[in-house]
């Protein structure tokens, strides 16, 4: 039996998923199952092919390594490749192979690969929506903790009179990559969304200027 656009392959996903692991606590299935959520809503948005959206989007993150990885611009493309392989396994079709791991390799910042399809557009959008908002804060605090990073530097919290660094602080990654996600972004769709996340941030910091 095809398992396309099918719960059964979803629950072969979940189950793959939660017997890997994680790199940290980010990137973990709650993660996955928000870029899931975004991608098949942006995938009927944008009339892109479920059958390739679907398992590209549980799968981009089954191997991950951590943010200060020598080898990290590596990991879409280990994730792609293992991908295909449990995919081979459950006897998914294999003619969306190729989709699929483009769509996969392509999603990461780090490897810098262009998604050359809707669907592998629709996944990086995806994957990167999450980086923006509410839960966007939140996992930026998450890997800047595991990290040891402080919040902010003491003497210019936001960076009015340095270069953003965020080797040394949680709060210079909103300056060096999330306020640059929402005009990265591929389809009408998440532009649109991403505009309004980056809203969301944008309040923090303001928030944050006045707590401090």
């Amino acid at each position: 039996m095809s398992l396309e656009f099918s719960p059964e392959l979803e629950r072969h996903c979940c189950v793959f998923l939660q017997a890997q692991g994680h790199a940290d606590s980010a990137h973990d299935v709650s993660h996955i199952s928000r870029v899931v959520k975004v991608a098949k809503k942006l995938a009927l948005e944008e009339s892109a092919d479920l059958a390739v959206v679907v398992p590209a989007a549980w799968l981009h993150d089954c191997v991950s390594l951590p943010k200060n990885h020598p080898e990290r611009h590596l990991a879409s493309t280990l994730a792609g490749d293992k991908a295909i392989e449990f995919l081979t396994s459950i006897y998914y079709p294999s003619e969306y192979f190729d989709a699929i791991h483009h769509a996969i390799r392509a999603h990461s910042f780090s490897a810098n690969i262009p998604p050359n399809t809707l669907e592998a557009k629709i996944v990086q959008d995806a994957d990167r929506l999450d980086a923006l908002g509410a839960v966007g804060i939140a996992r930026c605090m998450q890997v800047s903790g595991a990290l040891n990073r402080p919040l902010y530097s003491w003497n210019d919290p936001f960076c009015e009179t340095r270069e953003p660094n965020d080797a040394l602080y949680s709060i210079d990654h909103f300056y060096t990559k999330l306020f640059c996600i929402a005009d990265s972004l591929n389809t009408p769709s998440a532009q649109l969304e991403g505009r309004r996340r980056q809203e969301v941030m944008r309040v923090f910091l303001d928030d944050l200027a006045l707590e401090i």
